[in-house]
């Protein structure tokens, strides 16, 4: 049975995140009956600035509410009546976590458990949380915030009870063109003729934000509950980003910096002893899975992964290079780009 979010409550936190925003306008354009869609962020001034492109005058179903997923009787408060939960939010700097590492664990785990919290108390039906490649194999403090928070998650799905509630983790790299992203930091610094380069091998995951939407509704539309969805998507290297912004420009190696990973990986061996092939994407499933694992593989028509199998940024068959990241940017971040 297909996706319908057409008279469903929903609750986005983090909402005006660079997903966020891209999620509400999908939703709008997909189903343009949803009952509420509640943007939950706790930056009023984000929050205004989304209400231009998305007031309620025009998207009678939208709301903004401030709070922070720290603030677990907010949270509450804003679940009452949501039918689904879509967890975006995050602290995600890499060198501000490591610099700020309790403050990324009140966030990152506390808030899941706000969030799982609050999905059981006020009838929830499904949960999609947001995850990164940096949550596998961890060597930052963002990565293992995630790590940890991914596992809450999938161990919701045994504190339930009788509840028809679902739990599940999208898990994808880097989103061109978000806040913080390499692109528009380049897009910046391409006028100064230096672009600086970490390490001239360095390696990671790509996707759109469409992309990133799409992978969200796949869950909410296939979850079982305490599965990780990882999409099948296409690696570059650094120095490949760096040509197609600035061809002309010198590439400056400065070094890996703190907590980063010269590739980065999304399903680790230990991880492929669970994980499940199907055509566009992977599943990582629950080591302890309230259903039967052989009925899942053969009604989404997949199968095991082999042996030794991983996934990272390195180890891949589809890569861009510079001329296909050239026009991404010009897709999905400025359509007026030009070299």
């Amino acid at each position: 049975m297909a996706l319908d979010l057409n008279h469903k409550s929903i609750l986005v936190t983090g909402g005006t995140g660079s997903f966020g925003k891209q999620f509400v306008q999908t939703v709008f354009e997909q189903f343009p009956q949803v009952k509420r869609l509640v943007v939950y962020s706790r930056d009023e001034l984000k929050q205004f600035e989304m209400s231009q492109t998305f007031p309620q005058a025009k998207y009678p179903a939208i709301r903004y509410f401030i709070g922070d997923v720290r603030d677990g009787e907010r949270l509450k408060r804003a679940c009452e009546g949501i039918d689904i939960i879509v967890h975006a939010a995050a602290l995600k700097q890499v060198p501000a976590a490591e610099y700020n590492p309790m403050e990324c664990i009140k966030t990152n785990i506390f808030g899941a458990e706000n969030v799982i919290n609050a999905a059981l108390d006020c009838g929830v039906k499904e949960v999609v949380a947001l995850s990164t490649d940096k949550a596998a194999a961890p060597i930052n403090l963002y990565g293992a915030t995630k790590l940890c928070s991914d596992k809450l998650f999938v161990a919701a799905n045994n504190m339930k009870g009788a509840r028809d509630l679902r739990f599940s983790v999208v898990r994808y790299g880097n989103v061109i063109g978000s806040r913080g992203s390499v692109v528009p930091f380049f897009m910046q610094r391409r006028d100064t003729g230096v672009l600086p380069i970490t390490h001239p091998d360095m390696t990671r995951f790509h996707i759109s934000l469409e992309q990133g939407v799409d992978l969200v509704l796949y869950a909410l539309e296939n979850s079982w509950g305490g599965e990780i969805f990882v999409p099948k998507i296409p690696s570059y290297v650094i120095t490949e980003v760096a040509k197609a912004i600035g061809p002309n420009c010198r590439q400056e190696i400065v070094g890996i910096r703190p907590g980063e990973k010269l590739h980065e990986e999304m399903i680790t061996e230990t991880d492929a002893l669970s994980t499940v092939e199907l055509p566009k994407y992977y599943v990582i499933l629950p080591f302890t899975p309230q259903w039967d694992v052989e009925q899942f593989i053969q009604h989404f028509n997949g199968k095991r992964v082999p042996e030794g199998f991983h996934y990272d940024s390195a180890n891949n068959d589809d890569w861009l290079d510079a001329e296909q990241i050239r026009e991404e940017i010009r897709l999905h971040v400025d359509a007026d780009f030009a070299v």
